[in-house]
């Protein structure tokens, strides 16, 4: 929750043909997370690219967003 919105301040920063956003070392993923990556993916539609970590593919899996084409399947 504390660092969601500055994860989003910084994505969406600058313009960018592809944002890779690296979450692999994320041990801890809540809502205010969530709804970072959703606007972050709205600001970058067709260009954003998620690593989750195992802890954060699996809160994706729960809040059915898994499947969106943001989400690296690897």
């Amino acid at each position: 929750m504390a660092t969601a919105e500055t994860m989003y301040q910084t994505a969406v920063r600058e313009p960018a043909e592809h944002l890779l956003l690296d979450l692999r070392r994320v041990t801890f993923f809540d809502s205010a997370a969530i709804h970072a990556v959703i606007r972050i993916a709205r600001h970058f539609p067709d260009a954003l690219t998620v690593l989750p970590s195992p802890q954060v593919r699996r809160v994706l899996e729960i809040a059915g967003l898994i499947g969106q084409p943001w989400v690296s399947r690897d």
